[in-house]
């Protein structure tokens, strides 16, 4: 079964690097939307939850349960990303996450049958949304590990900015298609956005094991950097006499960089899931929107957030690479934006100032991912964009849902944090300008590392 995975090296074809250039787009973009519309459906089943929160609060679900569903799957999602990461390095990484789809589809559609049956009691969700947190957690990785395949250093990070189109799309447009499956299809029954949107995810995964090649080599062609006259980097070459083990202790577990980025997606992901996470309940409660109304506020956060990947990720590249400078600028943005959201009163207010922080802070999420690329080789790309997510969906999801629950939650009596004690949705911002100013810090110090690797880049070239 497992060799079903492997990456496949048929005899070369011995075609010309002409030929091969003529048709590397229309193959390349087989490969781009597996990726892209796997990933797209995996927030499909994923911010589902967060749509159907007021309802799942309606039939007697705690926001304190609710926090700990929401860190399960960040806690299952974020040991996931390092070990089956460290799994699918070396394999046909398209092939795998469209099979690990369906397994998480799968888990979406008991807790969706169980809800409209009313028998889910809070520990079966709990574990069955873990679950899902297990199988989606090399979806990212996987896609940039396909990605980075088929494409080269200096176009890597505007195709990779199109392919965060992908979940910021389906993160946005999750609570919609969900709401409207369960109102279409169940009656309004909350089992509903759980059924309908799993259901998308299973078809979507079928197609995409099926589909396109996982890199240009499983076509009789040569690798893309030969295609592109593009030097294969010395990390490349070095971890090609490597085994799998070793390629991890040398490139990922010594390598300071891999880890200051860690620390920097932390603090990242603390903002970007404090707001996705809790944005419909919090419009909700405070604000007193309709629950149409708070699962609006996901879609105009997503669609901010796909002008910025497509943005910030083609900056990126004409600046050469620099990414962590780009992500201290948004950062540095993010810090002003967030007031409208904290002040707003208005769905026109809050859904403004919703669109921006999502164009913002997509920007960081994007490009600490993108960095990592140039610190590892190809065959670490997997295991070390998966310790970053390790460490963001354990450590930030720890504060932006289990955290954010306790300082929100009315029932509860706050959270103590650096000598405060937090309680009451206000609060909750606090925690955010925390985590912008310690974020900005990690990627100063990350910058300086990545200004001298292109200037060496930059050298060799000359």
């Amino acid at each position: 079964m497992l060799h079903y995975f492997d990456l496949k090296r048929p005899k070369k074809l011995g075609l010309s690097i002409t030929d091969q250039r003529q048709r590397w787009l229309r193959e390349f973009l087989k490969a781009f939307l597996v990726v892209f519309f796997v990933y797209f459906s995996m927030y499909l089943i994923r911010n589902n939850l967060s749509a159907a929160q007021p309802l799942l609060v309606k039939d007697g679900i705690s926001t304190t349960e609710l926090g700990w569903i929401g860190y399960g799957f960040s806690l299952a999602y974020g040991i996931g990303k390092t070990v089956l990461g460290y799994v699918v390095d070396g394999k046909n990484t398209k092939r795998f996450m469209s099979f690990l789809l369906i397994l998480a589809a799968l888990m979406t559609l008991i807790i969706g049958v169980a809800l409209l049956m009313n028998h889910a009691p809070v520990g079966l969700i709990l574990v069955l949304w873990s679950l899902n947190g297990v199988f989606q957690s090399p979806g990212g990785s996987a896609s940039l590990s396909t990605i980075s395949r088929w494409t080269t250093t200096t176009t890597r990070g505007r195709y990779i900015g199109i392919w965060n189109i992908s979940h910021e799309f389906g993160g946005a447009v999750a609570g919609v298609i969900a709401l409207w499956g369960a109102n279409h299809l169940f009656a309004g029954n909350v089992g509903g956005m759980f059924i309908f949107p799993a259901i998308i995810g299973l078809i979507i995964g079928f197609w995409g094991l099926f589909f396109g090649a996982d890199d240009p080599q499983e076509l009789g062609w040569d690798s893309s950097e030969v295609i592109f006259g593009e030097e294969v980097s010395q990390a490349d070459q070095t971890a090609a006499k490597m085994n799998k083990w070793t390629i991890f202790k040398t490139f990922v577990m010594k390598s300071p960089w891999v880890w200051l980025l860690c620390i920097a997606n932390v603090f990242v992901y603390v903002v970007r899931i404090g707001i996705v996470n809790w944005a419909p309940l919090y419009t909700v409660q405070q604000l007193h929107f309709t629950v149409a109304q708070g699962a609006n506020t996901l879609l105009l956060f997503q669609l901010g957030g796909i002008i910025g990947s497509v943005v910030w990720g083609w900056f990126s590249d004409v600046l050469k690479g620099r990414r962590a400078v780009v992500s201290i600028i948004c950062l540095a943005l993010t810090a002003f934006v967030v007031l409208g959201y904290r002040y707003g009163t208005t769905p026109m207010m809050i859904n403004t100032s919703l669109f921006f922080l999502g164009m913002l802070i997509y920007g960081p999420q994007l490009l600490i991912g993108v960095a990592v690329i140039s610190f590892v080789p190809k065959n670490a790309l997997n295991v070390s964009d998966g310790l970053t997510g390790t460490f963001a969906y354990i450590f930030g999801d720890l504060m932006a849902q289990v955290g954010f629950a306790a300082i929100a939650d009315p029932k509860a009596n706050g959270l103590s944090l650096l000598g405060m004690n937090l309680h009451g949705w206000n609060d909750t911002f606090i925690v955010f300008y925390i985590a912008v100013i310690l974020s900005i810090i990690m990627l100063a110090i990350i910058a300086v590392g990545e200004e001298k690797r292109i200037r060496q880049q930059l050298k060799l070239e000359k």
